[in-house]
C-alpha cells in the first residue's frame, strides 16, 4: 500500500503536480477519452470492412484499398492521440489552467471529409 505522501497512480508525472480536481471533471475527461477510443475503433472497423469487400470482390480496386488504408490510419491517429489529450486535459484540471484547444477534432473532421469524397468517387466511378 502506498504511503500518504507517495502517489502510486500512473502516469506519475501527471499526479505529482497540482491538486485533485472535482471528480466530475476527471470522470468527464475519462468519458471523452473513451469516446475518442470508440471513434478510433469505428474507423478501424470501417477500414477492415472495406478491405474485406475488396478481398471478396474478385478484383481488388486500388481506390478501395486507399480508402481502407486512410480509415485505418485515421483510427490509428485517433487512438494514439486520445491518451495524450486525456493527460494534457487532466494536467490542466489539476493545475487550474485553461483547457487545451482541440487539435485532433479539426484534423479528423477534415480528414474524414477527404475520405468521404474518396468514397463518393469510388461509388460513382466504379459502381462499387
Amino acid at each position: 500500500m502506498a504511503r500518504d505522501d507517495e502517489d502510486s497512480r500512473w502516469p506519475r508525472r501527471l499526479y505529482q503536480d497540482g491538486a485533485e480536481p472535482d471528480p466530475r471533471f476527471t470522470l468527464a475527461n475519462e468519458r471523452t477519452f473513451l469516446a475518442w477510443i470508440r471513434t478510433a475503433l469505428a474507423l478501424m472497423a470501417g477500414g477492415v470492412g472495406i478491405e474485406a469487400l475488396n478481398a471478396v470482390s474478385g478484383h481488388p480496386d486500388p481506390l478501395r484499398t486507399a480508402l481502407a488504408v486512410l480509415l485505418l490510419l485515421a483510427g490509428t491517429l485517433c487512438s494514439a492521440t486520445a491518451f495524450t489529450r486525456w493527460m494534457i486535459t487532466e494536467r490542466a484540471l489539476r493545475l487550474g489552467r485553461p483547457l487545451p484547444a482541440p487539435r485532433l477534432a479539426p484534423v479528423l473532421g477534415y480528414g474524414l471529409g477527404v475520405i468521404g469524397l474518396l468514397a463518393c468517387v469510388l461509388v460513382f466511378l466504379t459502381g462499387w
